[in-house]
């Protein structure tokens, strides 16, 4: 596995990174200090520094109850728009 295979793993490892941590703001901590809390701290940790920039820049939509973020379908997008050369040169 050369460069672009590890980019492209790398990348797509992120996603799914991506996904766990949307899924897991869905649901409500039940045991703070617990497994699950902690693996959403990291997954958190991971995530944020990526999905705050763009949600400076394009907010949240929807009203007080029900907030729509498209902050991580936008990494996703972008994710997935960078690796299709990639892959197609593997």
């Amino acid at each position: 596995m050369g460069l672009n295979g590890i980019i492209v793993e790398l990348l797509e490892l992120y996603v799914i990174v991506i996904v766990l941590y949307v899924v897991m703001t869905w649901f409500p901590v039940t045991n703070p200090g617990g497994p699950m809390d902690r693996l959403r701290f990291f997954l958190t940790r991971l995530s944020e520094p990526v999905l705050n920039p763009i949600r400076r820049l394009i907010p949240s939509v929807g009203g007080s109850s029900i907030r729509f973020d498209f902050a991580p379908l936008i990494v996703i997008l972008v994710i997935e728009l960078i690796l299709i050369p990639i892959v197609s040169r593997i």
